[in-house]
């Protein structure tokens, strides 16, 4: 019996929209079976401000598009991954920018980003604002980028013994953020330039603040206890413990779970077309034509090439 080869990347995402009122987060994964890489983009619009939803779509857009358009030279050219990555969180930052030009009405708006592209078992990333990468290995989880707001600065006082563990835990500045795609100046992003190996067997969660309402170690356990489940199925389970908080401050909680199944070659490389490359006419090549002439050369064409009918007479 055929059965179909294990794809690389095992993949899932979710999304709950918790205790609020709107969905503020949006992502986007592109991990295609037989591909060598993959993209994942989230964003998480400010809540509270004008027009949340508007500023993560803007950038899970901007930003997802230029990544899928280079997407074809990430094998062959992958140093200038943290190019691209920069220069698509450029571009929507001024996309943005534009947005509250033309709509002063949401002006304060904005966004967190976290992009990632995996090639083979390396892993390039961005992030910009408090939305965690998160990397599991042999039962150990640990956050990947850095804490864009006030929470890191307020659990310091905390181990210092400057504050109480339970004011800083709901300090309302907690969610205060320190950096943020907003069409104004960017204060600070993470992009290294050395990607980040991964093993087989690895899980990477890419997720919106809204998924640390759960703490690490109960992140931890999850990831440990279903490690071997499919990447949907430990979607299911964080989903699970979300819902059963039971918060009503509940934050919109969104992420993508990526397990690496294997690092074996690739079968059948994609190859892009080489720039300038113009193909040779053949009578497959999809053209564009006037229906009313289309329809006119076709029939001239079955009028030309169509053989006489032959009629077999039949004895009485």
């Amino acid at each position: 019996m055929w059965r179909s080869p294990e794809p690389r990347f095992d993949v899932a995402s979710a999304i709950c929209q918790g205790g609020r009122d709107y969905q503020e987060d949006a992502i986007v994964t592109d991990f295609p079976f037989g591909a060598d890489s993959g993209v994942v983009v989230l964003a998480d619009g400010m809540g509270g401000h004008a027009a949340g939803d508007v500023a993560s779509k803007i950038v899970v857009t901007e930003v997802f598009s230029e990544l899928k358009f280079q997407s074809a030279y990430f094998s062959d050219f992958e140093t200038e991954i943290p190019q691209y990555l920069t220069a698509a969180a450029v571009n929507a930052n001024d996309v943005m920018r534009d947005h509250v030009t033309q709509h002063p009405e949401t002006r304060g708006m904005g966004a967190t980003l976290v992009s990632i592209v995996i090639v083979e078992d390396r892993m390039f990333w961005m992030s910009i604002g408090d939305s965690p990468l998160y990397h599991f290995r042999n039962g150990q989880l640990r956050q990947l980028n850095e804490d864009h707001s006030l929470a890191p600065q307020i659990d310091f006082m905390v181990q210092s013994g400057l504050l109480d563990p339970a004011v800083g835990k709901n300090h309302p500045d907690r969610n205060c953020l320190t950096s943020v795609i907003l069409g104004d100046r960017v204060a600070k992003s993470d992009c290294p330039k050395t990607p980040f190996r991964l093993d087989v067997g690895d899980i990477i969660v890419v997720s919106s603040d809204g998924l640390q309402y759960l703490d690490d170690a109960q992140i931890q356990r999850i990831l440990h206890k279903y490690r071997r489940k499919k990447a949907a199925e430990i979607a299911g389970y964080l989903l699970e413990a979300i819902e059963a908080l039971a918060d009503p401050d509940q934050d919109n909680c969104t992420f993508s779970v990526i397990k690496l199944n294997h690092n074996k070659p690739v079968i059948r490389a994609v190859r892009p077309k080489p720039a300038g490359h113009v193909d040779a006419p053949t009578p497959t090549t999809t053209r564009v034509v006037d229906i009313a002439a289309g329809i006119a050369a076709a029939t001239a064409a079955v009028d030309d090439t169509t053989p006489p009918a032959k009629f077999a007479a039949r004895g009485s």
